[in-house]
């Protein structure tokens, strides 16, 4: 079955931001963002997905990944 893979962890990396300093800007828990970092979410909030995306200068196809073996890389 296919899925969407969030690629938050890359995306954090390139920008050399920690879990907690990217929480903190896009003003949610560090849990909560952990759990969208890991994968662990089946649906994320438009406007937390724009948040991560001005914190981290980006575009939301640089986070999200079509996975049509819903196979986790």
């Amino acid at each position: 079955m296919s899925k969407i893979v969030l690629e938050l962890d890359v995306m954090m990396a390139k920008r050399h931001m920690s879990l907690n300093d990217l929480a903190d800007q896009v003003g949610i828990t560090n849990v909560n963002m952990s759990k969208i970092k890991n994968n662990k979410v089946s649906a994320i909030r438009f406007s937390t997905l724009a948040g991560i995306c001005k914190v981290l200068d980006c575009e939301p196809g640089d986070i999200l990944k079509y996975d049509p073996n819903g196979l986790e890389e």
